[in-house]
C-alpha cells in the first residue's frame, strides 16, 4: 500500500473514525450477536448469521484503518515548497479553454473532497498538476478528451 501523507485533520479524523468503530460500533456488534444467540437454534437463526456477518464486516474495516494509519504521515505545511506543486499544495488554474479560474488543494486520495475544494493527488487532475510550476501548463486528459490548465498561483 505504501505510505500515505495527511494534514492533522485528515489524520485526526482517520483517529476518529477509528476509535468510534472499536468503542462504539464493535461492542454493539458483540451485544447483537448476544441477543441473537439467546434466541434459541444456532442452526436455523438468519438474525445470529447476519450478526456475525456484520461483525466481520466490522472487524475488516478496523483492520484496513489501522492499516492506514500505520502506513500515514503527517506532513507539516510550513515547511511545504511552493516553487512547484505538490500534496498539500494549494493551486489557482485557469481552464485555457473558457477561461474559467478554480482553486484546489491536492490532498491524499482519503482526505479528498471536491465540494471543499481537495482534490486527490491521484485524480487526473491532480496527477497532472504535480510537479509544476506558476506559468507552466498542464495538459490534463478527462472522459471528454483534453484540457488545458494554467497554474496561476502555487501556496500552502
Amino acid at each position: 500500500m505504501g505510505i500515505n501523507y495527511y494534514t492533522q485533520e485528515g489524520l485526526d479524523k482517520l483517529r476518529a473514525e477509528l476509535n468510534q468503530l472499536k468503542d462504539v460500533e464493535r461492542p454493539n456488534a458483540s451485544k447483537a450477536i448476544a441477543e441473537a444467540r439467546d434466541k434459541g437454534d444456532l442452526s436455523e437463526n438468519a438474525e445470529y448469521d447476519a450478526a456475525k456477518e456484520a461483525q466481520g464486516l466490522l472487524e475488516l474495516k478496523i483492520s484496513k484503518l489501522e492499516e492506514t494509519l500505520s502506513q500515514a504521515r503527517l506532513i507539516d505545511e510550513s515547511q511545504l515548497d511552493t516553487s512547484k506543486i505538490l500534496v498539500l499544495s494549494k493551486v489557482e488554474i485557469k481552464n485555457e479553454l473558457n477561461g474559467a479560474t478554480m482553486n484546489y488543494q491536492l490532498v491524499a486520495e482519503s482526505e479528498a473532497d471536491l465540494k471543499s475544494g481537495k482534490i486527490s493527488v491521484n485524480s487526473p487532475i491532480g496527477k497532472g498538476l504535480l510537479g509544476k510550476s506558476v506559468g507552466d501548463f498542464a495538459e490534463i486528459s478527462v472522459p471528454n478528451g483534453k484540457i488545458k490548465f494554467k497554474i496561476l498561483s502555487i501556496t500552502r
